[in-house]
C-alpha cells in the first residue's frame, strides 16, 4: 500500500471526528472554569479522587497542558489522590480523543478506553492516598500558573452567549490544535509508517497475554505523546496483528506516564506518590486489557480500523480534510507570517 494513500485515508478518516471533538472541547473550556475544579476536589477522601477522574476525563488538556492545571488544584488545596486521579484521567482520555478512537478504532475502543481511564485514575488516587497520605493542605497560598490553569476569578469576564461560543471555536481551533498539532502529526506519520512496513501478522507471535502488554507498557511509559496522538498508532499496532487488549494498554499508559509528568509527581507529591501512582495507572491498565481480550473473545467482535478500509470517501470528507490539514499547517505557517509564538489562550468564563 501507498504510504502518501494511508496518511491521507487516516486524515480524511478522522477529519469529522477530531474537527467535532475540537469544538466540544472549546465548548468545554469555556463551560467549566478552572476555579470551579479546583474547589470540587479540595475536600480529601475518595470522593474527590473520584470527582478528580470524572471532571479531568472530558477536559480538553493533553500531556503537556494538565501538568500546569494539576499543580495549581494542588497549590489550592486538592490532596494527593486527588491530584494524582486528575493527572491520570484528563490525559489519557477526553472528547478529541473519543470521538478520533470512535472514528480509528471503532465504538467498542470509544467505550473501553474513558472507562479504562476512569478506572485507572481513581485506582492511582486511592493508591496515592493509602500509602501516602497527608493532611489536607487547603490553607496553602494558591501558586500562580499560566498557560493551560486559566484565570483566576478577577481576571473572568461577563460575556454573552455568542462571544462565548466564539471563544469555544478559537479556542478549540487555535489554542487546542496548536497544543496536539506536533503530537498528532507524529501520530499519524507513525501508524502509516507501521501500516506500510510492518506485516500484518507481526503481532500474532506474541500472544494476547500480560507479557506483550507489559512490553507495551515498557514501550509507552516514557513515550510523551497525547491521547488523540496514541490512537492511530495504537490502530496500526492492531492492523499489525496486537492484541486489543494490549492497544488499550498502550493507549492509558501512554499520554499518563510520560517522562516529564513522572519527574512532576515525584517533585510535587513525593516518590511513595510516584511509586503508587505507576503501580495504579499500569496494573489498572494491565487488568483492563485482560477484560478487554477476554470480552472480544467471549462475544466473538471483530476490530473495525478505518485502515482496513481502502475505497473512497465522499466529497465533503475530503474537503474537511483538508480543512484539517490547513488547521494543523496554519501552527506553523502563522508564527512565520506573523512572528507569533503560539494561539492567545481564551479567556475562562464563570
Amino acid at each position: 500500500m501507498n504510504l502518501l494513500f494511508i496518511f491521507w485515508n487516516l486524515v480524511v478518516e478522522s477529519a469529522p471526528w477530531l474537527l467535532a471533538g475540537y469544538l466540544l472541547a472549546g465548548i468545554i473550556r469555556q463551560v467549566i472554569p478552572s476555579s470551579w475544579v479546583e474547589r470540587q476536589l479540595a475536600t480529601p477522601g475518595f470522593l474527590s479522587i473520584a470527582k478528580g477522574a470524572f471532571i479531568g476525563a472530558p477536559l480538553p488538556l493533553c500531556s503537556c497542558g494538565v501538568i500546569p492545571t494539576a499543580l495549581a488544584i494542588r497549590n489550592a488545596g486538592a490532596s494527593k489522590g486527588a491530584t494524582s486521579s486528575f493527572l491520570v484521567a484528563t490525559p489519557e482520555t477526553g472528547v478529541d480523543s473519543i470521538s478520533f478512537s470512535y472514528a480509528v478504532l471503532g465504538p467498542i475502543f470509544a467505550i473501553a478506553r474513558p472507562i479504562g481511564a476512569l478506572m485507572s485514575a481513581i485506582m492511582a488516587g486511592v493508591l496515592v492516598n493509602s500509602f501516602d497520605g497527608e493532611v489536607n493542605n487547603a490553607g496553602e497560598k494558591k501558586s500562580e500558573c499560566g498557560g493551560c490553569c486559566g484565570s483566576t476569578k478577577s481576571e473572568v469576564t461577563q460575556a454573552t452567549v455568542t462571544q462565548r461560543f466564539i471563544n469555544a471555536v478559537s479556542y478549540g481551533y487555535g489554542k487546542m490544535i496548536s497544543d496536539t498539532a506536533k503530537w498528532l502529526v507524529i501520530g499519524l506519520v507513525a501508524a502509516a509508517v507501521i501500516t506500510a512496513l510492518v506485516p500484518q501478522s507481526f503481532f500474532l507471535q506474541w500472544g494476547d497475554g500480560v507479557v506483550v502488554m507489559l512490553v507495551m507498557v515498557i514501550v509507552g511509559l516514557p513515550m510523551y505523546i497525547c491521547a488523540t496522538a496514541s490512537t492511530p498508532v495504537a490502530a496500526s499496532l492492531l492492523f499489525a496483528g496486537l492484541s486489543p487488549g494490549a492497544a488499550l494498554v498502550f493507549m492509558l499508559t501512554g499520554p499518563a506516564t510520560n517522562i516529564a509528568t513522572m519527574g512532576v509527581i515525584k517533585e510535587q507529591l513525593g516518590f511513595r506518590s510516584l511509586i503508587s501512582y505507576l503501580i495504579g495507572v499500569v496494573g489498572t491498565a494491565v487488568v483492563c486489557g485482560l477484560m478487554l481480550n477476554e470480552l472480544y473473545a467471549f462475544y466473538g467482535w471483530q476490530l473495525q480500523l478505518s485502515l482496513m478500509d481502502q475505497g473512497g470517501f465522499p466529497v465533503w470528507r475530503q474537503i474537511l480534510g483538508v480543512l484539517l490539514v490547513c488547521l494543523i499547517a496554519r501552527v506553523w505557517v502563522q508564527p512565520l507570517l506573523l512572528g507569533k509564538k503560539s494561539f492567545p489562550e481564551t479567556i475562562e468564563q464563570s
